[in-house]
Formats: C-alpha cells, sequence, structure tokens
C-alpha cells in the first residue's frame, strides 16, 4: 500500500493527529505492519514515521507529551479501524473512537529526530478493541499507549467527521 491509511481512506479528514485535510495538523501517516495488517504470527499491527517541526518541543530538544499523546492517540485509532474493515471484510473502515487511553511517558523523546509508531491489536470484541502503542524515538521506546477503541454506529456524533 503506497497510500497511507488516512490518504486512502479518510482524505477529507480535519483531524488534527492525523487528518490529511488538516493543514496545520500533525498529518500522521499509518500503514499495515504486513500485506493484510497481519504478521507471520497472527498478530495485527499499523506501523508509522513521524518528524517532528521545531513548534512541536515542550523544552528545547524535547517533544511535547501532548503531542506524544495525539500521535499515540491517532495511531491507536487507525489500528482499531483497519482491524475492523479487514476483520469483517469491509472496503472501507467504519468510524472508530476512542472510549479511553492512557500514555506513559517513559523517558523524554527528542524533537530533532523522527518517531517510528508501532500499535497493535491485544483484545477483539465485536464493537470494540484493546489495543496497545509505542512511540520510538531512535530505536528507544519513549512512550507506551494503551486504549480502548470502539467502531460507532451513524448515528453518532462523530460519524461523517472523517
Amino acid at each position: 500500500m503506497s497510500e497511507s491509511l488516512q490518504e486512502r481512506y479518510a482524505r477529507e479528514s480535519i483531524c488534527f493527529g492525523c487528518g490529511p485535510a488538516n493543514p496545520e495538523g500533525l498529518r500522521l501517516c499509518s500503514f499495515p505492519a504486513a500485506e493484510g495488517g497481519h504478521d507471520p504470527d497472527g498478530s495485527y499491527e499499523v506501523i508509522a514515521e513521524w518528524t517532528p517541526g521545531p513548534n512541536h518541543r515542550s523544552f528545547p530538544g524535547i517533544l511535547n507529551g501532548g503531542i506524544i499523546g495525539t500521535l499515540l492517540d491517532c495511531q491507536c485509532n487507525w489500528c482499531a479501524a483497519h482491524y475492523f474493515m479487514r476483520t469483517r471484510g469491509l472496503d472501507h473502515p467504519p468510524v472508530t473512537v476512542t472510549a479511553e487511553y492512557s500514555v506513559r511517558l517513559r523517558k523524554p523523546t527528542p524533537s530533532d529526530a523522527p518517531v517510528q509508531l508501532r500499535a497493535r491489536i491485544v483484545e477483539a470484541g465485536e464493537r470494540k478493541v484493546v489495543v496497545e502503542a509505542e512511540l520510538l524515538s531512535g530505536g528507544e521506546r519513549t512512550a507506551t499507549c494503551s486504549g480502548t477503541f470502539v467502531a460507532i454506529g451513524e448515528r453518532h456524533l462523530a460519524h461523517g467527521t472523517r
């Protein structure tokens, strides 16, 4: 897949973290880790690389924690959406929303180099999944995230915003 999940399925999204149509946003681009998203061991994972700009710092040389949280939230959400799409045999991912998530900032993340994000499904139900993710800088894990993400119906307020 040469296009990111966001570019392929949500070109008009204005999400601050991952919306291609938000010129002021972070514009995270996520990709399935393997063909169909499934790794050889059967796990399901979505990956991304993102490069901070000078306006994403909290201190000189350090990436802002809120930016880290936003990146991890969006990465997990796209992992959930793409998982539902693949497991349900859909041609487009359903809209998913964050029910809850927590971020652990393990150590300062440098803001002068790209970061890598990895999110994977750890528990799956009919409408919701639990996703765990990590943010790496220079190969070191600097932040982790765990959250619950829910596929929503057309009557939900967020539907139609992707």
